[in-house]
């Protein structure tokens, strides 16, 4: 059984402690050696030290995928098809509305707008879909940077010009989607067609230096190693460094379900995903706030996450689509979002995306 020994433990603890920042090398040490009680105790001074008042925030909001068609092919993806399929779809305006006027009347705050990189939609579409959405009064937090850079590639426009052109419509913030391992070997394994690192730290930079806030993610438990993982952390870590643009990090297992690598890889255990979010509150200290995944976790792993650093429990996801399609299917209402919360002895706060609250 994995175990610090007394000395590294208190020497990793007076770290977090005082907010020192520890290199690769001690990352990996924790990683091998300590227990997962060890890597919680520490995650959890970070937490607290960060966020003594003990609050935990979560936002109301629903995930729109605008369309589902893809010329990506992600080997982990369950939720696309390909152009042509007859399952293809573009939401319309009409469609859009009904669900943003249903997210308003349960109290939501914003959109989570993502979709496939569809072959035909100009940057017009994107631009008039957000103005559109926009203009019924709700947060449009869209467009991962895959999707950015798509938009950009086929209008043959720079990344710049495509983030001004959605800015000036109404677009707020940028999810950190389309991120999984920020390391390109495992890129190009799993998804060869998608933007590269390089691309993705490129658009969520360009954001941030133009006021954007975003987050930063991480997909992991399919074909990367730790140290990749530790490239991934020391990437949105530096970015974080130059432009303070990231609100929050979220991380979350691989769902192999209905994907290629369904009965070849197995799903990461919630020992595998408290271990790696407490290495990632532990490592990331520029972040202010660490989010719970209980969209894969379910809610009883992401209240025991409340103690392996997260502060924060993400959306009530209204809509949920990506995951889903993995074949797992976890709901929350609010109600139930603020029950859990006090239940593991915390003052739940609803939030909008910049982490101002309600």
């Amino acid at each position: 059984m994995k175990k610090l020994d007394n000395g590294h433990l208190r020497t990793f603890l007076e770290k977090m402690e005082e907010g020192s920042r520890i290199n690769s090398s001690e990352f990996m040490e924790l990683a091998n050696n300590a227990s997962l009680l060890q890597l919680g105790v520490l995650a959890d001074t970070v937490r607290r030290r960060k966020h003594p008042e003990g609050r935990v925030t979560y936002v109301v909001d629903r995930n729109i995928n605008y369309t589902n068609i893809c010329t990506s092919g992600c080997k982990f993806c369950a939720f696309f098809v390909a152009p042509g399929d007859t399952h293809g779809y573009v939401l319309s305006n009409e469609e859009l509305k009904q669900k943003i006027e249903e997210t308003k009347t349960l109290g939501g705050t914003q959109i989570l707008l993502q979709g496939g990189l569809h072959p035909d939609l100009g940057l017009n579409f994107y631009v008039d879909m957000v103005h559109y959405m926009h203009s019924l009064g709700i947060h449009v937090h869209g467009f991962s940077p895959p999707e950015i850079q798509h938009f950009a590639q086929l209008s043959k426009k720079s990344v710049d010009e495509v983030l001004d052109a959605l800015i000036e419509a109404g677009l707020g913030s940028i999810p950190g989607g389309g991120a999984e391992i920020l390391d390109d070997r495992p890129r190009n394994e799993t998804s060869p067609r998608k933007c590269n690192t390089s691309e993705w730290l490129e658009v969520m930079e360009k954001a941030h230096k133009k006021g954007l806030r975003t987050t930063a993610t991480m997909m992991f438990g399919h074909v990367e190693t730790m140290e990749e993982r530790l490239a991934h952390l020391t990437r949105v870590r530096d970015l974080q460094d130059r432009t303070g643009g990231f609100t929050a990090f979220i991380s979350w297992p691989f769902q192999p379900g209905n994907t290629l690598y369904e009965g070849q890889i197995e799903k990461a255990t919630a020992h595998e995903y408290l271990a790696m979010l407490a290495l990632s509150r532990i490592y990331l200290d520029n972040f202010d706030n660490v989010q719970a995944s209980w969209v894969t976790q379910g809610a009883k792993i992401a209240q025991i996450s409340l103690s392996f650093g997260a502060n924060d429990f993400g959306s009530t996801m209204i809509e949920e689509n990506v995951v889903a399609a993995a074949g797992v299917t976890f709901r929350l209402s609010q109600e139930e979002i603020r029950r859990l919360v006090k239940d593991a002895g915390f003052t739940p706060a609803q939030r909008f995306m910049d982490y101002s609250l309600v």
